[in-house]
Order: C-alpha cells, then sequence, then structure tokens
C-alpha cells in the first residue's frame, strides 16, 4: 500500500509541476511586451478562470480586474464581459456574496456596451448563476434560455457548454433524469469543440450522473455500463492532456469512480479499484488549496472499506484523518465536517467507547450549530440580495411607469400640439383659399377679357386670310392668263413656222422638211420627256426643287432647271426654249436667288448633289 502510495504521490507532483507550468506559461505570454492589448485580455481571462476552477480565487479575482481594466481600456467591451462573469463566479464560488448583485448588473450593463449576441450570452448566464446562489431555479432556466436565444445569432461552443451545464444541474436537482440526460449531452457536444478540457471532463461526469438517473428508473445494465464509460472517459482526459485538465477536476472524477466501484460493482472486484480511485483523489489534491472536501471524501471511502473488512483501527485511522483534513480549512464545510463527526461518534459508539463517541456527538452538535449560522448568514446575504434586486426591479419599474407616464404627457402634448396646429392650418388654409379664390375670379376676368380680345383677333386674321385667299385667286388667274398667252405665243410660233415653210416651198427653195418636222417635233417633245424621264428615276426631284425654292419655281424655270440637270449647255437650252443665251443665264441666275444659293455656287453641281441626297435616302430607308 506504501508503494502504491508513493507512486500517486510522484503522479501528483507531475501533475502539479504541469498546473503550476500551464498558469506560469500563460503569465509569461501575457508579459511578453510585444503581445497585443487584444490577446492579452483573452489570455487574462484564461488564466482568471484557471485559477477560479483551481479554487485560488484571490487569483482569480485579481487576474479578472487585470483584463477588466485592459479590455476596458482598448474598448473590448466582450472580453470585459468575460472578466465579469470570472470575478462574479469566483465572488460566488468563495461564497462572497456581499457584491454579487451590484457585480451582475455591471456584467449587464458592460454586454449591453458590447453590443454582441455572445456578449449578452455571457450576462445571460451571469444571472443564471445569480439566481442560482438565490434558489430560484425557473428563474435560472429564463435566463439559461436567454442566453442560447442570443448564441442563435452569434455562437460560442464554450459559454454554450456551461449554459446546458446549468440546465442540467437544474434539472437534477429536480430529479428529471430525460431532461438532465438531455442538456447533458448537448453540454458535452458543445464542450468538445473547445480546448477546455476541465469543462469536458465535467460534462462527462454529467452524463455519467444522467445515466444513473436511467439505471435507477429501469435498473438496465447498459445504463450502469455508461457510467463507468463517462467516468472513464473523463479521467483519460487527465493523462490524454497532460497538464491542461485541472487537478481539482481529476481529482472529483476520481471520487466519482470509486463511488462507482464502492455502490456498483461486486465487493471481489471493487475493492482494489475504488481503494486505488480514491487513493489517487487524494494524492493528487496533496498540498491544493480549498481541497479538503474532496480528501475527506476519500477518506470516507477508504474508511468505509475498511468497515467492510472489519479493520476497526484503519476505519478509525481514515475518520481522524479525514477529520484532521477538515480542521486545516479556514472556512470549514460544515456539512462534511458534521458527516465526519457523526461518522466517528457512530464509530466509538459501535466500539463501546462512550466518551468518545460523546465528544464526538458534541462536535455534531456544535458543527450542526455552526451550520445553522452559517447557512442563516448565507440566508441573510441571499435576503439581502433579494431585496437588492426587489429594490432595483422596483426603481426600474418607477423608472418606467415614469417613463410611460411621461410618454403619456407628451403624447397629450403632442395631440394638443397637432390640433392646435391643425387649427392654425385650417384658418390660414381658409383665408387662403378666400386670397386664391379671389385671385382666380379676377384672373378668370382677366382670361375672358383675353378671350374676347383673342375672338376679335381671330375674326380679323380670318378676314385677312379669306383676303389673301382672294388676291391669290387673283394671282393664280393672271398667271393662267400669262400661261394661256405664253400658249398662244407657242402656236404662234409654230403657224409662223408653218407660213415660213410654206413660203420656201412657194418661192421654190430647197426645204428638208422632214428635218424641220424632226426639229419641232424634238422642241415640242424635249420637255415632256426629259421630266418624264427624271420623274421615273427619281420621284423627288421636281418636289425637292419646289421646297427648297419655296414653291416659287415656275413651269418654264423648272424645264430649264430639267435642261441643266441634264448637263445641256447654254447655246442647246437657247435653242430648245427658241431664246437668247442671255436670256437663259439670266433665268438661270434668277433660279439661284429662288434656290437660296450664292452667285459663286454652280447651279449644275447644286442639282447634281440633289440628286445624290435623294439617292443617299433611299439608300439608307432600304
Amino acid at each position: 500500500m506504501k508503494s502504491l502510495l508513493s507512486i500517486f504521490i510522484c503522479l501528483t507532483c507531475l501533475g502539479s509541476f504541469a498546473q503550476t507550468r500551464l498558469s506560469d506559461s500563460l503569465q509569461s505570454v501575457i508579459d511578453h511586451p510585444q503581445i497585443s492589448g487584444q490577446e492579452k485580455a483573452v489570455l487574462l481571462n484564461r488564466l482568471a478562470e484557471f485559477y477560479r476552477v483551481n479554487k485560488e480565487y484571490a487569483k482569480a479575482i485579481n487576474t479578472a480586474r487585470k483584463s477588466i481594466s485592459l479590455s476596458s481600456g482598448i474598448k473590448n467591451y466582450t472580453e470585459a464581459t468575460k472578466a465579469y462573469l470570472v470575478l462574479l463566479n469566483s465572488r460566488i464560488s468563495a461564497q462572497e456574496l456581499s457584491n454579487i448583485k451590484p457585480l451582475s448588473d455591471t456584467l449587464v450593463l458592460t454586454a449591453n456596451k458590447a453590443n454582441a449576441p455572445v456578449a449578452l450570452a455571457y450576462a445571460y448566464y451571469g444571472q443564471a448563476l445569480l439566481f442560482k446562489v438565490l434558489e430560484h431555479p425557473e428563474t435560472v432556466l429564463k435566463y439559461c434560455q436567454m442566453a442560447l436565444t442570443s448564441l442563435e445569432k452569434q455562437h460560442d461552443p464554450y459559454i454554450a457548454a456551461k449554459v446546458y451545464y446549468q440546465l442540467y444541474a437544474v434539472n437534477s436537482n429536480w430529479n428529471n433524469g430525460d431532461q438532465a440526460y438531455h442538456y447533458a449531452s448537448l453540454a458535452t457536444e458543445n464542450a468538445l469543440n473547445t480546448t477546455d478540457y476541465t469543462l469536458l471532463s465535467n460534462c462527462y461526469n454529467a452524463m455519467s450522473t444522467a445515466y444513473e438517473y436511467k439505471y435507477e428508473a429501469h435498473h438496465q445494465q447498459e445504463a450502469l455500463d455508461s457510467i463507468l464509460y463517462f467516468l472513464n472517459k473523463s479521467e483519460q482526459l487527465y493523462t490524454r492532456y497532460p497538464g491542461q485538465l485541472n487537478n481539482y477536476a481529476y481529482a472529483i472524477t476520481c471520487i466519482n469512480i470509486a463511488s462507482y466501484y464502492q455502490r456498483f460493482a461486486s465487493p471481489t472486484d471493487s475493492k482494489a479499484q475504488g481503494i486505488y480511485y480514491a487513493n489517487t483523489a487524494r494524492a493528487v489534491l496533496r498540498d491544493a488549496p480549498n481541497s479538503q472536501e474532496v480528501i475527506a471524501s476519500s477518506l470516507g471511502i477508504l474508511s468505509e472499506y475498511a468497515r467492510r473488512d472489519g479493520k476497526d483501527r484503519e476505519v478509525e485511522h481514515y475518520l481522524l484523518e479525514a477529520y484532521e483534513v477538515m480542521l486545516t480549512q479556514q472556512s470549514p464545510y460544515y456539512y462534511t465536517m458534521i458527516n465526519v463527526t457523526k461518522g466517528l461518534a457512530a464509530f466509538y459508539e459501535g466500539q463501546r467507547d462512550y466518551k468518545n463517541a460523546l465528544k464526538f456527538q458534541q462536535l455534531v452538535n456544535e458543527y450542526s450549530s455552526k451550520n445553522f449560522d452559517q447557512q442563516k448568514a448565507l440566508k441573510a446575504q441571499k435576503l439581502e440580495i433579494e431585496y437588492q434586486t426587489e429594490k432595483a426591479n422596483n426603481e426600474l419599474r418607477f423608472l418606467k411607469e415614469r417613463e410611460k407616464s411621461q410618454q403619456q404627457k407628451n403624447f397629450l402634448y403632442t395631440c394638443i400640439a397637432i390640433a392646435s396646429s391643425l387649427l392654425l392650418f385650417f384658418l390660414f388654409r381658409s383665408y387662403h383659399f378666400r386670397l386664391r379664390y379671389s385671385l382666380q375670379r379676377e384672373k378668370q376676368l382677366e382670361l375672358e377679357k383675353q378671350d374676347s380680345e383673342l375672338q376679335l383677333k381671330l375674326e380679323k386674321e380670318e378676314q385677312a386670310r379669306l383676303k389673301a385667299e382672294q388676291q391669290l385667286l387673283e394671282v393664280q388667274q393672271q398667271q393662267l392668263k400669262k400661261e394661256v398667252m405664253a400658249n398662244a405665243l407657242q402656236l404662234e410660233h409654230k403657224n409662223q413656222m408653218l407660213y415660213n415653210l410654206k413660203d420656201k416651198l412657194a418661192g421654190g427653195d430647197e426645204v428638208n422638211i422632214k428635218k424641220i418636222l424632226k426639229e419641232e417635233m424634238i422642241l415640242d417633245n424635249d420637255f415632256e420627256q426629259a421630266k418624264l424621264q427624271i420623274q421615273q428615276v427619281h420621284v423627288d426631284f421636281f418636289q425637292l426643287l419646289n421646297e427648297r425654292a419655296q414653291r416659287k419655281l415656275t413651269l418654264l424655270d423648272l424645264k430649264l432647271c430639267a435642261y441643266v440637270y441634264l448637263q445641256m449647255d447654254t447655246r442647246q437650252i437657247a435653242q430648245l426654249m427658241h431664246v437668247e443665251a442671255k436670256s437663259v443665264r439670266m433665268s438661270r441666275y434668277r433660279i439661284k436667288q429662288k434656290l437660296g444659293l450664292d452667285k459663286d455656287e454652280d447651279l449644275n453641281a447644286f442639282l447634281q448633289s440633289l440628286n445624290e441626297n435623294i439617292r443617299g435616302n433611299r439608300t439608307t430607308e432600304s
């Protein structure tokens, strides 16, 4: 047994060294000059939590305060929220309950500053811890559900595992096995996604407890095997991740395994394993602060095995050692102390050592009284916290009611202001309407006057138009007269040509009748043929000419333009039109003026370009 114990002590020293090395390594990284403020805040929170789970509450509180100061200075309110949560949890674990209510309020305010769902989840978890202390499980459930709702927007497996663990704890206290198993499973699932192996160890222990509920309900071997399976998984974390699992958590696992073998395994199979794990728990926590309860529990398990074997001296030794261990605790946990002294009183009574039995029974009474006083003091602190909470809630309710009343007053004042504004607006609109009606009436009269003047003007314009049409008819009549005269002259020319031809024939002159007739026929048909040819090739030619000249071109002008377009020279045109070349040149000049051409512009080039434009437009359309 001594050799086994020495091995356990060596293992414990190695474990303690690893734990110390982890805290020292974290501190060395924190003290590095090149580390950023953001990284330092994260590491300080991790170190503070490490101290808390190791029950080094003073160090945990001091480190958390450093993180709060640093995080607030760099406005990283999410890390500040996490630091406030570690500080709150450390105060609760150390049973320093006097200031936890203001601390929880500050935690919520800091989370609201962070304006991040994960920060709110940490704050709601802190509120759940507060009401767990106040023994209000329904409120604990409410805040846990609020935390989970926030985590739906921004997931964090670490805080999710802690929230689910609290839900497991509440349902476990209610002996609700199914719900305890459900939340323990969710806590384990989230803890597996973190690197906090102490948290994962706690979740494995929760799973073993959940299967214990199943076993008690149905007494199935599968559930019993699952209890040991999860306890073994929790134990394996200590060797798989050396230095990363808290010694205290490992010792709790060892106690639970020893208790399992003591309660459920057969005596022959359970004794060696039970003793091994009870001694391991003692060895791991040797010289560890605030570990007296776990060590006393391990000694209690050892005393029970000794009692079963009838080894009274070992029973006495283990119980007295447990009592001595509990006496070293600065603030004794009286519940454990009562159990130890009861065990000693019962042992000595069984040994008929009534003196010692009386002594320890008196200690039982003394510790019971002290436990009652302690619980009364804690109850008073809880009542004070509840009073502060209720007072804060009443103040908040009063502020809300006052705000609501002020809102109602503001609403009433707003309604009065709106009604006054509407009345003023109505009066203004009424005045404005009457003014506008007067202006519109005046404007309407002005418009009627203008309509009368316009009607009079239109009548005058109509008379002028009729007069212009009459003048146009007169001009057209004069033009017709001119055309009749021109046709008469052309006919006289024909007659004169015939008389000349007759005289030549009568005088016996040689006459080429065919040539004369041919020339006359060409003269008669030339224009019509040329015009027909141009219209067949370019239908819009004469129309464009008239539009350019604004309908100022005469029939003779169009005829001359046709000859020019056919690229005839002045002599040819003069012969065809039976006029002198000078007349042709004068006519070309007048046509250029009508077409708006400069005196230097060539009429032939203009007509050819007009032809090209016609072709270009047709090509574009096609």
